[in-house]
């Protein structure tokens, strides 16, 4: 594949807020971390297997790769994601959704990798990111149809743990149910 790259570093945040009109991204393809965005098919992907991202979460990782390294703020945000005659509490999704956005990547307020908060100001994207005029993934990859990787799964460190999965199995319910019913049994029998 001749993928060419075009490193841009992320610079220190500036001290000009973005607004609302930015300008294009130059290229379809962006990587970032173990991330791959596609801006043409509006999808994610985490080391080569596709992250479930819903619509708002990702219109705000957009607004925010789109100015990496310089501050994004909470108002150009609000502007790019919700229209004008939307009535919500736009502090509170505005907060939501960069939460959610940090949960998608496996990034943390206190020690970002990807998004910083700027105290009373906004955001900034803050890692590295590489503009690619073709997709890094194979074709076959890309095009999947097969149903997204959830967030949850993907943000799991150290392994996946079965508490992070919905339970969506009867059976497994009844089996913990059923386990809980035995060793409460078990207490009440050994405290005879």
């Amino acid at each position: 594949m001749n993928t060419q790259w075009i490193h841009a570093p992320a610079p220190e945040p500036q001290h000009h807020p973005a607004t609302a009109a930015q300008a294009p991204i130059p290229t379809p393809y962006l990587r970032f971390g173990a991330f791959c965005l596609d801006l043409q098919r509006e999808r994610l992907f985490k080391d080569g297997a596709r992250v479930k991202l819903p619509g708002k979460v990702y219109q705000a990782l957009v607004v925010l790769i789109a100015q990496p390294g310089q501050i994004v703020t909470r108002e150009a945000l609000r502007m790019r994601l919700w229209s004008a005659g939307t009535y919500v509490n736009y502090d509170a999704n505005v907060n939501t959704t960069v939460n959610k956005l940090r949960q998608i990547l496996g990034d943390s307020a206190e020690q970002p990798n990807f998004v910083d908060t700027i105290p009373r100001r906004g955001y900034s994207f803050i890692a590295k990111v590489a503009y690619l005029d073709q997709s890094p993934l194979p074709t076959a990859v890309c095009d999947k149809k097969s149903e997204a990787i959830p967030a949850e799964e993907n943000s799991a460190k150290g392994g996946v743990s079965f508490l992070r999965k919905p339970i969506g199995s009867t059976w497994f319910m009844a089996l913990l149910i059923a386990g809980m019913l035995l060793g409460a049994g078990l207490v009440l029998y050994t405290h005879r």
